[in-house]
């Protein structure tokens, strides 16, 4: 008999335990022990301001150049004595490859490009006789005073240039870069045979005072054969610098900025 009411008064508070559990359970659920959070408009954004952390301009500092370290480029290797010899004979082109060496001459002995507020470009005039000796040098714009800087002291102290390959004055204009993220920019010489494409002109521009003519552009001349032939006598080897460097001017200047972009 003991037993028996043992076994009701456990069963009894069993249940009542199992039903005070569901009734707290319902309460939370409707909200009446924990406030229950509203339905949230989802066309409605809620903003939470918090005040900003004071820091001064050296811990702002700081942690710029803990995070990030600034890119850096040492300067290029000069024109060797072969190239130097190369270039003092090609003509195409107004003297290319003497332009080419004459620019990389300057930077290599500009030092190394960090980045930073320093680093830039800077186009000059140049101006060579034919004894090589350099006889003009202006600045037609810049981006960084300390590019021009450099640029100039390294055109004063470079050494003596061979003569020209035509025997003439060499004028030409040339941009420096003096950043770490500049690119090769190694000359290709495969298509300097073919002739320059002319200069476009709009047919139908009128003063408004001359007889009024539709003037047509002229045709690329083609050079004879025997002309071509000759041409092609001094074309040297392209290398593959040159040609990575090409393609890569090409990426640069005709890829579409919509595509290949990150969603």
């Amino acid at each position: 008999m003991t037993q028996q009411r043992l076994r009701l008064s456990l069963a009894i508070w069993l249940s009542i335990a199992l039903h005070l559990g569901l009734i707290l359970l319902w309460a939370t659920y409707e909200g009446f022990i924990f406030a229950k959070p509203k339905d949230r408009n989802p066309d409605i954004i809620e903003v939470h301001l918090e005040e900003p952390i004071a820091k001064n301009n050296s811990d702002l500092a700081t942690s710029l150049n803990s995070d990030k370290q600034a890119a850096s480029s040492e300067a290029p290797s000069a024109p060797t004595a072969e190239e130097w010899a190369f270039a003092s004979k090609y003509t195409l082109k107004n003297s290319k490859g003497y332009r080419h060496s004459f620019g990389q001459q300057v930077r290599s002995m500009m030092g190394a490009a960090i980045e930073g507020p320093d680093q830039g470009q800077v186009r000059f005039s140049i101006e060579i006789a034919p004894n090589g000796t350099v006889t003009k040098v202006e600045t037609l714009w810049k981006t960084s005073d300390k590019a021009e800087r450099l640029a100039r002291r390294a055109i004063q102290s470079m050494p003596t240039l061979p003569p020209t390959p035509t025997g003439k004055p060499l004028i030409f204009e040339r941009t420096i870069s003096f950043t770490p993220f500049a690119s090769n920019d190694a000359p290709v010489y495969r298509d300097d045979c073919l002739p320059d494409p002319p200069s476009f002109s709009n047919p139908f521009a009128w003063d408004g005072k001359s007889p009024q003519d539709i003037k047509k552009n002229k045709p690329a001349e083609k050079p004879s054969p025997e002309a071509l032939a000759e041409c092609l006598k001094q074309l040297p080897q392209d290398s593959i610098e040159g040609i990575a460097a090409y393609n890569q001017r090409q990426l640069d200047q005709w890829r579409s900025n919509k595509l290949n972009q990150e969603k």
